[in-house]
């Protein structure tokens, strides 16, 4: 990728020694070099997925034209990655007018969501890895009892598609496909965690919804492909994703515990809650991961960010280059007060299309990889080669599922 073709420009306004971590970078890009593209690493994101997509891409635009014929809008019933990723990337391109996304449980909520909608020309869409996941089939059940009831009918296949694993024995949405009780449905890969499956079956259909063609598709996966080479590059001065972790971990080591990402812009709506489960799913306890949009977040937050007893906080700044002169007046008076009590670093975007998007996904998913795994080399926590890396897996989250099936049986 040449200069003129990346679209990220990056900043540090800490003394950061880069050099004093090159050993641990150069080993963790190795590993994740050495586990890319095998059964169980959950790293098939990193060039499979895309391959994958594009060879398939005519397959996923029947799935769309199919499902599209008659209606104008789409609810999407999802949960977490199932969510935010294609919430991020279509409020980013600001082409969410016709799309809708609904994680909810609770009646209130979905009686909002339901006023929201025209469902005459609604067609929902069903995202689950495992076609068992409480929100979602909460969320499936209700959409499908509501649909029912307005169309005055059982069978109301023709308003729901589904993206799920591709197994029976895997997906109970999967059985609900194969039976009929959907009208057909997408993948949910393999070794694809659901915080870094951006480019999955479910944002491609819904990028098509919203009126992109195959053919920006498909550039849009091969800008993301070429920004993973520059990710996994060991020259450091070459690499923002390398140069963002190693802030991250730089900060950390002297004492910041809080890493606050701080999106300047409406735009950033779906970005921060996506950016929030990646770095909070990835680095567990390591470094919490809060996320603001700016400038609004000032009004509130400023007085606890800039006082001289907040000690534990680092902060990075995103935002798109602009010729405002107001908008740039706030950012430079930001990013000068809060860098001189605070380590800070700062990601302009050129631009919110396609591909300058693609290349900022890849940057946030290498930097939250590279982090977890300079941080564990600083401690001689080392994985096993036959165990997944802890920045892919999300163990925990199992823990309240737990209390809450048992509640359930209550």
């Amino acid at each position: 990728m040449t200069a003129t073709e990346y679209s990220l420009n990056t900043q540090f306004m800490a003394d950061v020694d880069f050099s004093k971590y090159q050993n641990q970078a150069f080993c963790a890009i190795d590993e994740i070099q050495s586990r890319k593209g095998k059964k169980g690493q959950f790293l098939n994101w990193i060039g499979v997925l895309q391959n994958n997509q594009i060879n398939n891409i005519d397959s996923i635009y029947e799935l769309y034209e199919n499902s599209k014929k008659g209606f104008e809008d789409l609810a999407v019933l999802g949960i977490g990655g199932s969510r935010h990723t294609s919430e991020a990337m279509v409020k980013m391109l600001n082409a969410d007018k016709n799309i809708r996304f609904y994680s909810s449980v609770d009646p209130i909520s979905f009686e909002r969501f339901k006023n929201s909608l025209n469902l005459d020309k609604t067609k929902f869409l069903v995202v689950s890895k495992s076609g068992g996941t409480l929100e979602t089939t909460t969320a499936y059940n209700s959409a499908k009892t509501l649909m029912q009831n307005h169309l005055n009918r059982d069978d109301v296949s023709d308003r729901f598609v589904g993206m799920t694993d591709a197994s029976s024995e895997k997906s109970a949405l999967r059985r609900l496909v194969n039976s009929g009780e959907l009208q057909g449905a997408g993948y949910v890969h393999d070794d694809v965690g659901g915080r870094f499956s951006i480019f999955d079956d479910a944002t491609i259909f819904i990028l098509f919804w919203a009126g992109y063609s195959k053919n920006q598709i498909i550039q849009m996966l091969k800008s993301s492909l070429e920004a993973q080479e520059m990710y996994m590059n060991k020259d450091i001065s070459q690499n923002p994703a390398l140069r963002q972790a190693i802030f991250n971990v730089n900060s950390k080591l002297n004492g910041k515990q809080r890493h606050f990402v701080e999106y300047f812009g409406d735009a950033f709506a779906g970005a921060i809650l996506w950016e929030k489960q990646l770095k909070n799913e990835s680095l567990k306890a390591k470094i919490a991961t809060d996320t603001n949009i700016g400038p609004g977040y000032l009004h509130y937050n400023a007085e606890a960010d800039l006082d001289n007893e907040n000690t534990n906080s680092f902060f990075t700044f995103v935002y798109v280059k602009t010729e405002d002169k107001t908008t740039n007046a706030v950012l430079s008076g930001v990013v000068s007060a809060y860098s001189n009590m605070h380590p800070v670093s700062v990601i302009e975007l050129n631009g919110l299309d396609l591909n300058t998007i693609a290349q900022f996904i890849e940057l946030k998913h290498f930097e939250t990889l590279y982090t977890g795994n300079i941080l564990r080399r600083m401690n001689n926590n080392i994985t096993s080669a036959d165990e997944a890396m802890p920045e892919v897996l999300q163990p925990n989250v199992e823990i309240y599922k737990k209390e809450v099936k048992k509640a359930l049986l209550n």
